[in-house]
């Protein structure tokens, strides 16, 4: 065979291993590509985008309008003759065009208008970063139920070889006639019963890795071959981060900022502007009447404006005054908002920290009991071999040391997911 048949087989024979080979997730890798698979995730980062377009600067408020008009018009009957503004009876012709210019000189919606912009992309972010806290606290959740299912599945598979290695061992006894046939049925019993529950267990934990990687919107994977790593977290010690109360606050902002654009909808208003005009006119129907050309007028009729405007409300039929009204009561409702997001964060973590120190003072009763419950097994396995004690003796000896490993299992995790879950709750990481 030459080297580029060798070089085939050896590409065939690495895809066909990369294909067979498990993959390892990660908490962190599965909150990573769930934000880069989520749609949502996707519309928040839009909205962020759209409110750092929309944000305004001040410079852009003293910018001039300018505006190029004009109008085509007939005037039958008596009208204005332009060319001598006197009222003539004649059919005109009459043409204007317009350039006007204008620029705010000092208007305080627009002031009020720059900083709620501002603020509106504060709010878009704090949106964002509370959605991600919320997804992230729920893959976490769904992670270490699929971990525990997993954690469990293992302990179940090692307990089911023992006890096939016991069933074999009895079967030949009974063979033999050195233990009862009752023994046999036990066993036999036993042992289907493991069985059966270690299929239960794999079909939750197939179930729960179906619904982790869907949360996570990674259909495209085969759950037999993707396995879960054990995380573990420490506590971290720095200031807390209230996401849902940077939400709020920024939510306090924007309503505060509201009441001062309705009252600037009540204070005068100074811009400059400039206007420049010209215009053509023809008489209809009048032969005997000589005008200038387009170009001629055009040009002698031009004319230019310039001027200040000032503009002071009067009266507005109490809208305005509603508006303010209404923007306070929502200000203080955001306020009100604030106190309780924080009230709630103080509630959660102290529950979450109560959580959390019964796990630990439960760990060391729970290892004990494997312990003890190891020891006890490890002799009644010498006891039964001896058939000093029954099959049904043992089974129970064994069912007590499965279930204190399930105990310990549980409680190591739950201690893992209580200390992520604070550190979500408090800082957004891991």
């Amino acid at each position: 065979m030459n080297k580029k048949g060798i070089y085939i087989v050896f590409l065939f024979a690495f895809s066909f291993l990369a294909v067979g080979q498990t993959k390892v997730w990660s908490l962190q890798e599965c909150i990573d590509t769930a934000l880069t698979q989520s749609l949502e995730e996707q519309i928040k980062q839009l909205e962020v985008k759209r409110a750092e377009r929309s944000k305004t600067s001040l410079i852009h408020y003293w910018l001039p309008t300018i505006n190029l008009a004009g109008n085509h018009s007939y005037n039958f009957g008596s009208t204005i003759d332009p060319s001598t503004n006197g009222r003539v009876s004649s059919n005109i012709l009459y043409d204007n065009f317009y350039l006007n210019a204008s620029v705010n000189i000092l208007d305080f919606n627009n002031l009020a208008l720059k900083s709620r912009s501002k603020l509106q992309l504060e709010k878009a972010k704090a949106e964002r970063a509370v959605f991600e806290n919320e997804y992230k606290l729920q893959i976490a959740e769904s992670y270490y139920q699929a971990l525990y299912a997993q954690e469990l599945v293992t302990i179940k598979k090692e307990q089911l070889k023992n006890s096939k290695n016991n069933l074999e061992r009895v079967l030949k006894e009974v063979e033999i006639g050195s233990k009862p046939k009752s023994d046999e049925y036990d066993m036999q019993l036993s042992y289907t019963l493991e069985e059966t529950q270690l299929l239960e267990s794999e079909q939750q934990l197939t179930l729960l890795k179906i619904q982790l990687f869907q949360l996570i919107n990674k259909t495209d994977v085969e759950v037999q071959k993707n396995v879960l790593e054990d995380f573990s977290s420490e506590s971290i010690d720095k200031e807390i981060q209230n996401l849902k109360l940077d939400l709020a606050e920024a939510s306090f902002k924007i309503n505060k900022k509201s009441i001062l654009q309705y009252r600037s909808n009540s204070l005068p208003s100074l811009s400059a502007y400039y206007q420049f005009s010209t215009f053509y006119y023809k008489p209809l129907n009048q032969p005997d009447v000589i005008v200038n050309n387009l170009q001629t007028q055009l040009q002698d009729n031009k004319n230019h404006q310039i001027g200040l405007q000032l503009n002071i409300p009067v009266f507005n039929g109490f809208r305005n005054s509603k508006q303010v009204a209404s923007a306070k009561i929502e200000t203080e409702k955001t306020k009100v908002q604030m106190a309780f997001e924080k009230q709630q964060l103080e509630k959660q973590l102290t529950l979450e920290n109560e959580k959390k120190e019964q796990y630990q003072q439960l760990q060391e009763g729970f290892q004990q009991v494997v312990d003890f419950a190891k020891l006890s097994y490890k002799t009644s396995q010498a006891k039964f071999e001896s058939g000093k004690i029954e099959a049904i003796t043992f089974n129970s000896v064994k069912n007590q040391l499965l279930q204190s490993q399930y105990d310990v299992l549980k409680n190591q995790l739950m201690i893992q997911f209580t200390t992520i879950k604070m550190n979500l709750l408090k800082y957004n990481e891991l």
